[in-house]
């Protein structure tokens, strides 16, 4: 019984440190930038305020990014020459 024990323990302890791992990973892919949120506290709109309160910042930032687009591909180019 004991020989089991001795066996299993490390072993679940390796499996709990890879799934750590596994989410440690697709945490560190999700962060936001300290100046992204700067940025939008300062520049955000009602739409996306709400989007805040009710969805969390990654929601808010999406919508955020989505009408900065918008707006640089409003913005005419000048043409170079």
């Amino acid at each position: 019984m004991t020989v089991w024990v001795v066996i299993a323990v490390p072993l679940v302890i390796m499996l709990f440190a890879l799934a750590m791992e596994r989410v440690e990973d697709r945490l560190r892919n999700v962060t936001v930038r300290a100046e992204e949120v700067e940025e939008f506290l300062e520049q955000a709109q009602p739409n996306e305020v709400r989007a805040l309160y009710g969805h969390g910042i990654g929601r808010a930032l999406e919508l955020f990014r989505l009408r900065r687009l918008g707006r640089a591909k409003l913005r005419p180019r000048r043409a170079r020459g």
